[in-house]
């Protein structure tokens, strides 16, 4: 009886290790995951960045007929030149303009939207796409504004 118990006491040790052994393979598992996702970031950072110094601006109220306009400040904070190739707006009342040289690092520049609200009523948000050689390639900033029936 004493043999059973002992063998038991051992197979139930034996168990307790084996558990052990694999829950730290899990956590070092789980550590290597973290140092991969971690050195990708820091991979991606790599290249063109675009950083805005704001990515909306909201005009409040404004009279249907009225032309808004907004300057986007922003700065290439990655360690390679900025291109931007295309800005696209998703209506023709939008209208943007934009660098078409490029812009080295720690550079900054301008994207100016103009949009125009004749036509238009109620909750307004023209989003202006930004096509680029960063490591984000697809960037957005946006004009809200509420248009309001004149007079």
């Amino acid at each position: 009886m004493k043999k059973l118990v002992l063998l038991m006491f051992a197979a139930a040790m034996a168990f307790a290790v084996q558990a052990q052994e694999v829950e730290t393979e899990k956590v070092e598992s789980q550590k290597e995951e973290v140092k991969s996702a971690e050195a990708e970031k820091t991979e991606k950072k790599s290249g063109p960045v675009i950083t805005f110094k704001e990515k909306s601006k909201d005009f409040g109220d404004i009279t249907q007929g009225d032309k808004v306009q907004h300057t986007f400040k922003l700065t290439n904070t990655g360690n390679e030149v900025l291109k931007i190739s295309n800005v696209a707006a998703t209506c023709g009342c939008t209208v943007p303009s934009w660098p078409k040289e490029p812009i080295a690092p720690g550079e900054s520049a301008e994207i100016k939207v103009t949009f125009n609200s004749a036509g238009k009523m109620g909750k307004q948000n023209s989003v202006v796409r930004i096509y680029s050689n960063a490591t984000e390639p697809i960037e957005k900033v946006s004009l809200i504004s509420n248009v309001k029936r004149k007079g």
